[in-house]
């Protein structure tokens, strides 16, 4: 299924010819958006799925030390780092994978065989 956006909102210069146009596009299959909504879309889009910037090393090593059930302490005491930057990697990890919380991020690690 092919994405178009509304034909009226280009510089068209009757709305007869827009409607005709946006029932062509319709009648072939082509799905079409007002461009306020594509907009909004994308940015949910961009936001939850899509390309996700990846892990750098140090990441991969504190979500496996998550997967392994290790607490914020432990992985700070492992990886010589502070509690705060734990978490940081943390939050980050979350935000790059699209994930909740701990759990997800433990499940998604051991899915990828990470541990």
């Amino acid at each position: 299924m092919q994405l178009a956006l509304w034909p009226w909102s280009a510089c068209v210069t009757s709305w007869s010819v827009s409607l005709a146009a946006a029932v062509r596009l319709a009648a072939a299959g082509v799905a079409q958006f007002d461009p306020a909504a594509a907009a909004r879309l994308a940015a949910v889009l961009d936001r939850s799925g899509g390309e996700r910037e990846p892990l750098t090393v140090r990441e991969v090593e504190v979500l496996r030390l998550v997967a392994s059930g290790a607490t914020n302490k432990e992985i700070a005491e492992r990886l010589y780092l502070s509690e705060g930057t734990v978490k940081n990697h943390i939050s980050r990890i979350l935000g790059r994978l699209g994930l909740r919380d701990r759990t997800q991020a433990a499940l998604y690690a051991q899915s990828r065989g990470l541990v």
